[in-house]
C-alpha cells in the first residue's frame, strides 16, 4: 500500500469531500456528524495512510470516489488514484479522541457556520463525562477536545467549559484541549481549570473579510488574547483555525500564518 503524501493529502482537502461506496455505507460506525463550525450538520469519515490522515465530508455530488480495495480504501479521481489507506472509526467523533461539542447552539452570526440555524442544545457535564466514558471503552484515547458555540454569552461560555475541564481532570490524566470565544480572562480560568491547550479562532486574517463575515466580534481582540494565552500556557499550546476560501488571497495567509507562528501559536488552516 503506496502511503499518502504530502501533496495527495492536500489535494485531498483541497476538494474536501467525497462519495463513498456504499458498501462502507452499511458500517455506521465509520461516519461521525458534524455539531460545530462550518461542517455543522454534515457527516464525514477518517483516512489513515501512513503517518497521515484526512477527514473527508460525504457527498454524493464530490468528484472524488471512496472505495474498497483489500482490506482498506482507495480514493480515487475518474480514473486516477489518488490515495490509499485505512478507514479510522472514531471513538467520539474523531480517532484517537474525545471530541465533544459543548454548546450546540450560537448567539453570533458568522456566514459561514450553519450552527446558529441548527438551534442545538447544550450538553450537561455528566453527558460530557458519559461521553469520554464510552469513548474509553471503545478504545484507548490520547486527548480530550472540547468545543462549542456560544449559548448566552462568551463568559458563560468560560464558566461551563471550566467546570466541565474540572470534572474531567479528576478522572483522566489525559491532554485537554478547549475552543472558546475568548474573554478578558478566559485563559487563566481554563488554565487553572486544568486545561493543557486553548483554541481562539481567527477565522482570517483579512480585516475587511473578517468585519462581513464574523459580525460582532473582534479581530483585534482575538489576536490580543491569542498573545496573553501564549504567556499562560506556553508557546506551541495555542492555536487558532483559518477558513480557506473566503475571498482572502494567498499573500493574507501566508502572512497570517507567519504572524501566529512567530507568536507561538499554532495556525490550523
Amino acid at each position: 500500500m503506496r502511503n499518502m503524501t504530502a501533496e495527495d493529502k492536500a489535494y485531498l482537502i483541497s476538494i474536501g469531500s467525497a462519495d463513498i461506496d456504499s458498501e462502507l455505507l452499511l458500517k455506521d460506525t465509520l461516519k461521525t456528524k458534524a455539531s460545530a463550525g462550518p461542517g455543522a450538520g454534515g457527516e464525514s469519515f477518517f483516512i489513515r495512510s501512513g503517518e497521515r490522515r484526512v477527514r473527508l465530508s460525504i457527498n454524493s455530488s464530490s468528484t472524488l470516489k471512496v472505495i474498497k480495495i483489500g482490506d482498506g480504501v482507495a480514493v480515487i479521481e475518474g480514473d486516477k488514484q489518488i490515495a490509499e489507506g485505512m478507514p479510522e472509526f472514531p471513538l467520539c467523533h474523531c480517532p484517537g479522541q474525545a471530541y465533544i461539542t459543548v454548546s450546540e447552539h450560537c448567539i453570533y452570526d458568522c456566514k459561514f457556520c450553519p450552527v446558529p440555524k441548527l438551534e442545538g442544545g447544550i450538553k450537561k457535564p455528566e453527558t460530557v463525562l458519559k461521553m469520554v466514558e464510552e469513548a474509553c471503552e471503545k478504545g484507548d484515547i490520547s486527548a480530550i477536545s472540547l468545543t462549542g458555540g456560544v449559548f448566552e454569552s462568551p463568559e458563560k461560555e468560560v464558566e461551563r467549559m471550566a467546570l466541565i475541564v474540572k470534572m474531567l481532570r479528576e478522572k483522566y490524566d489525559l491532554p485537554i484541549g478547549v475552543s472558546v470565544y475568548p474573554t478578558s480572562d478566559s485563559a487563566k480560568i481554563l488554565k487553572n481549570a486544568g486545561a493543557d491547550e486553548i483554541k481562539y479562532n481567527v477565522e482570517t486574517m483579512d480585516t475587511e473579510i473578517f468585519e462581513k463575515v464574523c459580525p460582532g466580534l473582534s479581530l483585534d481582540f482575538i489576536l490580543e488574547s491569542l498573545k496573553g494565552a501564549v504567556d499562560i500556557f506556553g508557546r506551541n499550546s495555542v492555536s487558532s483555525n483559518f477558513i480557506i476560501g473566503l475571498g482572502e488571497d494567498d499573500e493574507c495567509v501566508k502572512n497570517g500564518v507567519t504572524k501566529l507562528s512567530e507568536m507561538g501559536i499554532i495556525p490550523n488552516l
